[in-house]
């Protein structure tokens, strides 16, 4: 027959210790009964038994001693190797175009003379294999370029980049430059610089060969590609499709 006791106070006899029950006992505190332990201090047992962590709010991430959280404890959606968890919590494909894949540099201080009316080879060139049929690359070139006008006329030099061996298109016509100087006299020297941008599609995967070409448009004009000891510069970039 279950019995009540009812007082204000447990004190243990011995003053430092009170056991409630025996070893196997079960002690319960009913619903709608309140356990205040605010003002105490608990010590639970090594192995916390299984039971619901809902109402655990502040719990500190820095405490997590050892396993993994779950990849779908992070975000919503799909975790994967072609996604990537966003700021707004949720698995989204990994994005892939604009990637810049590699980047090549090619210099030279070396000149190159012609007074040729036809595109002669300078010696500013650079390789790249791209990674990708769909990569494209992204031509950046400077080169330093001098001539000597004999005559008083003006005139015109040319530049044109390639790959291998097909000149570079940009809007359906070979990409060129053409830079004029009026010659106030005779043997008078200019100096410019060809620069050219050009997103190319090779739609390849073989080593590339990228060069400057050049040439005058009118005789009795030489032409100094590489003048000077600065070098000219041709960059290339593969960017991921």
């Amino acid at each position: 027959m279950a019995s009540v006791l009812k007082v204000d106070k447990l004190d243990p006899q011995s003053g430092t210790a009170l056991e409630l029950g025996t070893s196997g006992d079960t002690i319960s505190v009913p619903s709608g009964a309140t356990l205040d332990i605010s003002a105490s201090t608990l010590t639970p047992p090594a192995t916390m038994p299984a039971s619901s962590g809902i109402n655990f709010t502040a719990l500190n991430a820095t405490n997590l001693g050892s396993g993994t959280v779950p990849t779908a404890r992070l975000g919503t959606g799909t975790a994967s190797s072609s996604t990537v968890l966003y700021g707004d919590q949720t698995y989204k494909t990994e994005p892939t175009g604009g990637k810049i894949l590699q980047v090549i540099e090619g210099s030279t201080t070396t000149q190159t003379n012609t007074t040729s009316d036809t595109y002669v080879d300078t010696t500013l060139t650079a390789d790249i294999t791209p990674s990708a049929t769909s990569s494209k690359v992204l031509v950046l070139v400077a080169l330093n370029v001098s001539f000597i006008n004999q005559t008083n006329n003006t005139s015109y030099v040319q530049c044109q980049v390639l790959r291998d061996v097909t000149v570079i298109q940009d809007t359906g016509t070979g990409w060129t430059l053409a830079l004029q100087v009026s010659a106030a006299s005779p043997d008078q020297e200019h100096a410019q610089t060809f620069s050219a941008n050009i997103l190319d599609s090779p739609s390849s995967t073989s080593a590339l060969t990228y060069k400057v070409q050049g040439q005058i448009e009118n005789a009795g004009t030489n032409i100094l590609f590489q003048r000077g000891s600065y070098p000219s510069r041709i960059i290339l970039m593969e960017v991921g499709a």
